[in-house]
């Protein structure tokens, strides 16, 4: 058997352990800096006051006006707060929305980052920004955009909601999906991935069942992080290109719409590459589509366009968008097919494969 293939590791340190996130003004320190910016969203700007106050002279203030998919007037925004601060590191608090805004900040400053997630999404991890102008949502992938450290508390897990417990990690599910047939997948990338849907399994029934379970929470957060690696050193194709477009186009929710969309954009893909999605079938059962339906669905997750605002007269558009400028894929984009899997995804009706 042949073994050649390319595998890049990503330059970025990775901490684990309940509690780790005391020592963020440590590695502000290790990483050269002395004036961090705390970013958040509206909604965790107390918990972001907090961890400044640890912070003490380390603290160069705090922003916290993230938003989901990553805007381009906030991202200017809190660069000239960054600027008016004269800080010199930012420290993204919270879940996807806050950690794109450190990457477009970054992207634009070269500002160095620290990342402390609170939700399962992955993306604080990989080297890809995803933001919004103009009603579209575009896509960068730039070493400038990886965090420098990204810190793993699975402490500040044990709060978020079922609901989004379960949708983040659906999201980040989406990264290991796609992994596995990646044009450029690797055999290390495809271990990361079947390791992460592995232990997705052993963790999220169970986090239904027992929300507070650290250990659990932990294997989680655990999970993430290797769908995350996986994605931030292989390249996307059709499904994050449809839930960018229906995240950018329809302002949908980030990772409800990831989650949604998972089990349908996987089937679309099974028809062409079975053997590769093979592992999903094998870890949770039936088809990979049908397979993740049923985890979704088990796990109490919305499983259709609706469920989140998306409306009929909706799904042209949507497909007259994904279908532009097509990520490769392993099964042949038309216009035509992805309208047909906009309207199963809709009504939420269960892939047969």
């Amino acid at each position: 058997m042949s073994r050649d293939f390319v595998y890049q590791s990503n330059p970025s340190t990775v901490v684990f352990g309940a509690g780790k996130r005391a020592e963020a003004g440590e590695w502000v320190r290790k990483l050269g800096r002395s004036r961090a910016l705390v970013l958040s969203t509206p909604h965790q700007a107390g918990d972001a006051k907090a961890l400044s106050q640890t912070l003490g002279t380390l603290s160069a203030g705090i922003f916290s006006g993230a938003v989901m998919h990553t805007p381009t007037d906030v991202t200017e925004t809190a660069v000239k707060a960054l600027e008016d601060a004269k800080a010199d590191c930012v420290i993204s608090f919270g879940g996807g929305s806050t950690t794109g805004l450190g990457k477009a900040i970054a992207l634009l400053t070269g500002v160095t980052q620290i990342a402390i997630p609170t939700t399962y999404a992955g993306s604080e991890v990989t080297p890809i920004l995803g933001q919004t102008e103009n009603g579209r949502k575009t896509t960068i992938r730039d070493m400038k955009v990886l965090p420098n450290v990204v810190i793993y508390d699975p402490e500040l897990t044990v709060g978020l909601p079922v609901p989004m417990t379960v949708a983040s990690a659906l999201n980040a599910m989406a990264h290991s999906m796609e992994g596995l047939y990646a044009r450029d997948r690797n055999p290390i990338s495809t271990m990361m991935a079947i390791e992460s849907f592995r232990s997705f399994k052993a963790s999220l029934p169970g986090l239904i069942a027992d929300p507070h379970n650290l250990d659990l929470r932990a294997e989680a957060q655990y999970a993430c992080w290797l769908a995350g690696t996986v994605l931030g050193t292989v390249g996307m194709a059709l499904h994050h290109k449809i839930c960018h477009t229906l995240g950018g186009s329809f302002d949908t929710p980030h990772a409800e719409t990831h989650a949604i969309m998972l089990p349908y954009t996987t089937a679309y893909n099974n028809v062409a590459v079975p053997e590769q999605l093979a592992p999903i079938g094998e870890i949770f059962g039936a088809g990979a589509g049908a397979a993740l339906y049923d985890f979704a669905k088990s796990l109490g997750s919305p499983l259709s366009l609706k469920d989140i605002g998306l409306t009929e007269a909706d799904l042209d558009r949507a497909a007259d968008i994904a279908a532009e400028n097509p990520y490769w894929n392993p099964r042949p984009i038309d216009r035509t097919s992805i309208r047909q899997l906009l309207q199963n995804a809709w009504a939420g009706q269960r892939p047969n494969n």
